[in-house]
């Protein structure tokens, strides 16, 4: 008995070598062909980038996923279900979702509204950093954050265009740059006329704003199809695995190598169609330097 169970040890890590050799192969593989792809130069900014730390969600998918992985080795005998799982219960969802389109949309959609606000302040006559002052209570939450630091600059005594080039940054978006550029023209000319210069430009951005969710209803039914297409292919695989009839040859280290190549081109193939449906951003243009202004106003 002893001996047996040292034998069945050893096939299952002779398994487990190959399944792991594998998947190390298809993760250079991918590595690889990211890696020569050149990537577009991004302008260098003067704000601290801070990574985001990884979600609640996504660590109790990867306890699911790893508890699923053991659960699904000691049922198949599979070495290849250590990895594939818990990647699985973290990847396919991310390569599913949205990826914030909705997100993104209700940022534009919020400095649309956002915009409008400080047209209808401007127009009662007040100066340029009381009316950006003023918005700060009635600003929507998708954008609040940014707009409360620019009204903290500006109680700062910082520099009006300098605190608005730092609120463009924090922005990040090719509408918000666009809003920016006509608060710093406004602001070095001290000229009327920007509330309906304001009012112009909500009115433009209320329409892309129609149109990217005109756009994302249209990209929802393929990724629904995608969605079921994968959940039907894994409860298949599932049942079959458990059979251990019609997938019996997956079980020797050439069949996980098969396995491993089947699965990367099922993966390969939802990061296509995720990148398919990614738009490209527009490209900032208000990135150059902020020229010879001080930090007091």
């Amino acid at each position: 008995a002893a001996r047996m169970a040292e034998l069945a040890r050893t096939q299952a890590l002779i398994a487990l070598v190959p399944a792991v050799a594998g998947a190390l192969i298809v993760a250079g593989i991918i590595g690889l062909v990211v890696g020569l792809k050149p990537a577009p130069v991004r302008p260098s900014r003067s704000r601290r980038v801070l990574r985001k730390p990884v979600s609640a969600a996504t660590k109790r998918l990867l306890l699911v996923g790893v508890a699923g992985g053991c659960l699904a080795w000691l049922v198949t005998g599979w070495a290849l279900a250590l990895v594939a799982v818990p990647l699985a219960c973290v990847g396919v969802p991310m390569l599913l979702s949205n990826s914030g389109a909705a997100a993104r949309i209700d940022r534009l959609e919020a400095m649309e509204e956002w915009t409008r606000s400080l047209s209808g302040v401007l127009t009662v006559g007040i100066g340029l950093e009381q009316a950006l002052v003023a918005t700060e209570r009635s600003t929507p939450s998708a954008i609040r954050p940014e707009v409360q630091r620019l009204v903290a600059r500006l109680r700062s005594r910082w520099n009006t265009e300098e605190a608005i080039r730092a609120f463009a940054d924090e922005l990040d978006d090719a509408t918000g740059d666009l809003v920016a550029a006509n608060l710093i023209l406004a602001a070095r000319r001290r000229g009327g006329g920007l509330a309906q210069v304001l009012e112009s430009l909500a009115e433009s951005v209320s329409a892309d704003v129609r149109a990217r969710r005109q756009i994302e209803a249209d990209r929802a039914k393929p990724r629904a199809t995608a969605r079921w297409v994968t959940i039907i292919s894994v409860g298949v695989l599932v049942i079959l695995a458990i059979s251990r009839t019609y997938v019996e040859p997956y079980r020797s280290p050439q069949g996980q190598v098969i396995l491993v190549t089947l699965l990367a081109a099922y993966v390969a193939t939802l990061v296509w169609m995720k990148r398919m449906a990614i738009g490209k951003p527009l490209a900032r243009f208000l990135v150059g330097p902020p020229g010879p202004v001080g930090r007091a106003s």
